[in-house]
């Protein structure tokens, strides 16, 4: 029988960074059974002590951390191995590594990726733009948009575009519906990368179907019919080809994946 580790996750700042780094690094290990807890904008010696003690009074305890400041970093590593809890820092030797590199400080400071610089506010400005542009609601400034994602129902468009959203990316999606015509300017529009996105038919009758079973409402029968949703995509499929916009298959692709081919299509496309 595999041990279940209690695993917390120490963070100097909003612990993003380090909750990603965990989630791919757990994803490496399949009979990895867990417990995790989160601590972040952990600032103190105070702070570390309660955690060292909560480790101490559970079994198959262990720390991964990203703390920045040098005092507080071999502080935590000092007091687990004090108390024979296994600790790995994930940042503190690639940061040695890179300022040996470039041949300066690490400034050493708490949050500071999440300056509050142009960056930052563009991608502000991108989820506004977004969000007010979800499923089709907003489409006479279409050519303001960076990525315009179009599919049938059920495709990943609203948290794909969330996504491209929070990379800085403004996204409007688009609903291909029925024999809906979709909009003139996007066949001229030469700025925004357009992508089609697609599915497998007999997976996106499973999703709708749950989807319909959620909203209980059982007049939706051409919605999850398995015919009607194949002449759905060869229709979808059919626009795309012929107006040459990339097509992703999103059926075994994780949000994060199709995200990171679009971001692939806007590459190829600005060094075209």
């Amino acid at each position: 029988m595999n041990q279940k580790y209690n695993v917390y996750l120490v963070s100097d700042s909003t612990g993003e960074t380090l909750d990603r780094i965990f989630l791919s690094l757990k994803s490496q290990f399949s009979n990895f059974q867990y417990e995790k807890k989160e601590f972040a904008f952990v600032r103190t010696e105070q702070q570390i002590d309660k955690i060292i003690k909560e480790c101490n009074n559970l079994e198959n305890s262990l720390i991964l951390y990203t703390i920045v400041e040098t005092k507080l970093a071999k502080y935590i590593s000092k007091q687990s191995i004090n108390n024979n809890v296994p600790c790995f820092g994930v940042l503190g030797n690639l940061i040695l590594s890179f300022s040996k590199l470039l041949n300066q400080k690490a400034i050493h400071k708490p949050s500071a990726q999440h300056v509050l610089d142009d960056d930052y506010y563009r991608r502000i400005e991108a989820i506004q733009f977004t969000m007010s542009h979800d499923d089709g609601k907003k489409i006479d400034d279409i050519n303001d948009a960076d990525v315009i994602l179009l599919g049938v129902s059920r495709t990943s468009k609203t948290p794909t575009s969330i996504y491209l959203a929070n990379r800085g990316f403004k996204t409007i999606n688009i609903p291909l519906i029925l024999d809906q015509k979709i909009p003139d300017s996007l066949k001229l529009n030469n700025k925004a990368c357009i992508v089609g996105l697609v599915a497998d038919p007999d997976r996106l009758a499973d999703i709708r179907r749950n989807r319909v079973a959620i909203m209980r409402d059982h007049k939706l029968k051409e919605y999850t019919d398995l015919e009607f949703i194949r002449k759905e995509i060869n229709d979808s499929k059919n626009l795309f080809k012929k107006n040459n916009w990339p097509i992703i298959d999103v059926t075994r692709r994780s949000v994060e994946e199709t995200a990171a081919s679009i971001l692939k299509i806007i590459e190829i496309k600005k060094h075209k």
